[in-house]
């Protein structure tokens, strides 16, 4: 049987991060995706935003990560050529009566270190947005676009140049403590690792029972944000990332635009909690439903102008609410407190793509432990 000193489950953006970063102090570091290629599932299907870290709980490891992680991203990109550009973006109050609610996110904001932003009137919006409706915004300057495919490939690039094993159609079959770690069964063969780090996403879960984890017990609920995107003629409509006031309950940060690095402008992500972890592109929302709810936001806009774009799925560890309940659940990232030899990281999703890079220092110290 092969040996390694480290498996990672799953070839996302988080998990191919890791691989760069434990690469840089470990040979034998495999990373298993179950799919033909990495970073096919959420992490190409998602707005490319590099996010502040504006919306977290203070002390969460999600605002931590993030906000730690929203400069490594830019230093990554820019050294690296990965597309990306720092935007800033606004955070749209459509009325007065939203203008608490807008105070009160900027100072969460500022409580997990956000720096520069500020509130700006209905005119200031107009001089930077002049088709979008608002009577007030915060302004964060600090928020960016990038690449998301790209950011992922770049991860996995320099993981595989510095030996890493990136191992493509290796679904996880099943997960038996050793003698000396963990035994890895995938479609690509058998492995024993001296570490097991899951990264698996949406499948994290699953990843976790298999192994007879009480971390298992952590449920992830797939939720779909479907997209659509505008059409070319109608593009100038939108100069950057344009975002209402976040979900009420929390399952999102509403129904946006963004403007990505190569030009064209999505709307969306929606959110809806599925049954079906593999079938989440059946009853998509149409272009009249989008252009709907965009005109709160940007009120010239026809369901002429939009076509449906992809649609992606987020790992929440949040049932859905009941009316009027707000929910959080922050990232898991933690040594298995049954099997320490084992990495579990569940409920990534926004803002992973963005935390990636923090993350993955994050786990290094954590394989330290284990490997010293």
């Amino acid at each position: 049987m092969e040996k390694a000193n480290i498996v990672i489950i799953g070839g996302g953006v988080v998990g191919c991060a890791i691989a760069r970063a434990l690469s840089s102090r470990w040979s034998d570091v495999f990373v298993l995706e179950s799919l033909p290629k990495i970073g096919m599932a959420a992490s190409s299907r998602n707005s490319g935003i590099i996010h502040s870290g504006l919306y977290y709980p203070p002390g969460s490891l999600k605002a931590r990560l993030c906000v730690r992680s929203n400069q490594l991203t830019y230093e990554f990109c820019a050294a690296h050529g990965v597309p990306h550009r720092k935007t800033g973006k606004l955070v749209v109050a459509t009325s007065a009566a939203e203008s608490e609610e807008l105070l009160a996110l900027m100072k969460n904001g500022e409580a997990n270190g956000v720096e520069g932003m500020r509130i700006v009137d209905s005119a200031a919006i107009r001089e930077r947005e002049p088709h979008v409706n608002g009577y007030a915004a915060i302004e964060v300057p600090s928020t960016g676009i990038v690449g998301s495919e790209e950011l992922t490939k770049t991860y996995a690039r320099i993981a595989k140049d510095r030996g890493a094993n990136i191992v493509t159609n290796a679904a996880v079959e099943r997960l038996e403590p050793a003698r000396e770690g963990v035994s890895v069964v995938s479609a690509a063969g058998e492995i024993e690792t001296r570490c097991l780090v899951n990264s698996a996403g949406l499948f994290a879960d699953e990843i976790a029972a298999m192994l007879g984890s009480p971390m298992a017990a952590h449920k992830i609920y797939p939720v779909r944000g479907e997209y659509c995107e505008l059409v070319r003629p109608k593009q100038h409509l939108i100069c950057g990332p344009v975002y209402p006031l976040p979900h009420p309950e929390g399952v999102s940060l509403g129904v946006h635009f963004t403007k990505t690095v190569w030009g064209n402008v999505l709307l969306g992500p929606t959110a809806k909690y599925l049954d079906d972890k593999n079938n989440y592109e059946r009853d998509r929302q149409s272009v009249e439903q989008f252009a709907r709810g965009a005109k709160l936001l940007l009120p010239e806009i026809e369901p002429s102008d939009l076509v449906p774009a992809y649609s992606g799925i987020r790992a929440k560890l949040t049932p859905p609410a009941k009316h009027g309940e707000k929910q959080f659940a922050d990232f898991i990232i933690l040594r298995d407190p049954e099997f320490p030899q084992v990495v579990q990281l569940i409920g990534i999703e926004s803002p992973g793509l963005t935390s990636a890079a923090a993350i993955a220092e994050h786990v290094s110290g954590l394989v330290t432990d284990i490997l010293a």
